[in-house]
C-alpha cells in the first residue's frame, strides 16, 4: 500500500512545508503502508493547459504526464492543505484538477491549517473528491495559525497532534486496502 503527503501551498516561505514532514516523519514510523511526500511545488504546473478534458486521459504536455505518472502511484492521499481566503489554494486545486482517473478509487484525508483550522478548505476539497470518485476519510487534523505556529510562522506540532494525525492515517490506509478491488480493475 502506498500513501502520497501531497503538500498543496506553491507560496515562497510556505509554512505548509513543516507540517508536511512532520506528518511524513510520524507516517514513516508505520508499518502498514509506504509513504512518500509529494511537492506540488515541484511539477511547475501551469493553468491547466491540456486541450482535452482529464477524464479523457489524452495528455499532451510532459509536465502532465509526469504529474499523472506519480499521482498514479499511491493507493491514497493525505492532502496537507492551507486555507486561502475561506477556500482551497488555488495552485492545489489546478494540480488537481490537471487529473480525473488517476484519484479514482482511492482514499483520502486531510491536514489542514489556518486561522480556523483550515476546516473551510477541507469543506471544499470533499465535493471535488466526491466528483474524483475518492473517498474521503471522516478524521481530520485542523491546525490553527494563532497556536499551532510560533508567529504564525513556524510549526510546532504537539502530542494530541500526533494521536489525531495517526486516526487520520489509519482511515486512509484502511480505505485505501477497502478500494483496492475497485482499482484493480481500473486501466490507465
Amino acid at each position: 500500500m502506498k500513501i502520497q503527503v501531497i503538500l498543496g501551498s506553491t507560496r515562497p516561505n510556505r509554512i505548509g512545508e513543516g507540517v508536511a514532514k512532520w506528518v511524513l516523519e510520524t507516517a514513516q514510523t508505520r508499518d502498514d503502508a509506504e509513504f512518500e511526500l509529494v511537492d506540488v511545488a515541484e511539477y511547475n504546473l501551469p493553468l491547466l493547459d491540456e486541450p482535452m478534458p482529464p477524464m479523457m486521459n489524452q495528455y499532451t504536455k510532459d509536465h502532465t504526464k509526469k504529474w499523472s505518472e506519480k499521482i498514479n502511484q499511491a493507493d491514497g492521499y493525505i492532502f496537507v492543505t492551507a486555507e486561502y481566503n475561506r477556500s482551497v489554494p488555488g495552485a492545489f486545486k489546478n494540480a488537481v484538477d490537471f487529473l480525473n482517473v488517476e484519484w479514482k478509487d482511492k482514499s483520502l484525508g486531510f491536514v489542514s491549517y489556518g486561522s480556523a483550522g483550515g476546516a473551510r478548505a477541507v469543506e471544499h476539497w470533499r465535493g471535488t473528491a466526491a466528483e474524483l470518485h475518492m473517498a474521503d476519510v471522516r478524521e481530520v487534523l485542523h491546525l490553527y495559525l494563532a497556536s499551532d505556529f510560533e508567529k504564525y510562522s513556524v510549526f510546532h506540532p504537539n502530542e494530541n497532534h500526533k494521536a489525531q494525525l495517526n486516526l487520520v492515517i489509519d482511515e486512509v490506509v484502511a480505505w485505501a486496502g477497502a478500494l483496492k478491488p475497485l482499482r484493480a480493475n481500473k486501466s490507465i
